[in-house]
């Protein structure tokens, strides 16, 4: 038994990623099931907030206001994300491109300025770096996005109807209840009921074990959009397109995350690691919205490319933190 949490801990991941891919293909592929596909996607679109929630619950549980601070890494990364998006949006609107150079570029900039995911806390904990740090930034990347995004679409996309003000709304509306709603809890949880908040966390690893349901669900989601695309007639050139913008967001930002750790850090290991983190794993399932709701709608795969990405480096990551005896 040992060995199997051994194992888990280490490629656990990519485990998720597998089962959550196969069982995509499984379940379009049994007729008796069809009828059941509507009641399916209405059980993942309640399931995943609620694995989310109480996976960041867990987690904040054990981070307390007063390890909130900023830091010169965390200044590094709005910088750097926020800096490739506006950039790169002027790009689109004043350099002339092709079809598929225009998704691929609009695929990369989702995945810069996508903010962290909330998931990063419980694999930043797992490898050791500071899950206080970490949150701060959480924070800090949500609220560049949610004015950054509606600042420029606007402007890349102007025979569209989409305003600051109707763009900044969905995007609040979409990412903060579930950063904010697990953060007020914990404090409550805290503060009413201690013995149950230590209960909750002295079960090990129960938010990794969360994430890795959760995780099955997003690939799932995210090999459906792709399959669809193919489905559609887009042709694979595109896809080839957005994955490799995709890859090169995810090389940048972790390669990044880990310079700004080790130079503008307290020169310590964990915030080396909690500003790798911080920049290199991205809220996937918003950054697919972002893209189907305000972008080229194809350009929403790239989320799910990097899901991919970024969860095949962290289970390298847990791998070497966990190696096999």
């Amino acid at each position: 038994m040992n060995g199997v949490f051994l194992f888990l801990k280490r490629w656990g991941l990519v485990v998720s990623m597998l089962t959550g891919a196969s069982a995509y293909f499984l379940y379009i592929n049994i007729d008796a099931l069809e009828g059941t596909r509507a009641l399916a996607n209405n059980v993942v679109q309640v399931a995943q907030p609620t694995l989310l929630f109480l996976m960041l619950l867990l987690t904040f549980l054990k981070v307390k206001p007063s390890d909130l601070h900023l830091r010169r890494w965390q200044m590094g990364g709005l910088a750097l994300q926020g800096s490739f998006w506006v950039l790169g949006g002027l790009a689109l609107m004043y350099i002339p491109m092709s079809y598929t150079w225009r998704l691929g570029m609009e695929g990369f900039l989702l995945c810069m300025i996508c903010p962290t995911a909330t998931a990063a806390a419980v694999i930043t904990g797992k490898l050791g770096g500071n899950q206080g740090s970490l949150t701060m930034y959480i924070i800090l990347a949500n609220l560049m996005a949610s004015l950054l995004i509606p600042a420029m679409i606007p402007l890349i996309y102007q025979n569209s109807d989409i305003t600051f003000w109707a763009t900044f709304s969905q995007i609040v509306m979409k990412i903060f209840p579930l950063l904010f709603l697990p953060f007020v809890c914990a404090i409550i949880m805290r503060r009413l009921t201690p013995g149950l908040a230590r209960v909750l966390t002295g079960i090990p690893n129960a938010a990794f074990y969360l994430w890795m349901i959760a995780l099955s669900m997003a690939i799932a989601v995210s090999v459906k959009n792709m399959h669809h695309s193919l489905n559609a007639g887009h042709g694979l050139l595109p896809q080839v397109a957005i994955a490799a913008g995709s890859l090169l967001a995810c090389l940048i930002q972790f390669s990044s995350g880990r310079w700004m750790g080790k130079h503008l850090g307290r020169h310590a290991e964990d915030e080396v690691i909690s500003a790798t983190q911080g920049l290199g794993q991205k809220n996937t399932i918003f950054s697919i919205w972002c893209g189907y709701s305000f972008m080229d709608p194809l350009s929403s795969i790239a989320g799910g490319f990097y899901s991919i990405w970024h969860n095949v480096y962290n289970s390298y990551q847990l791998a070497k933190r966990h190696p096999g005896r």
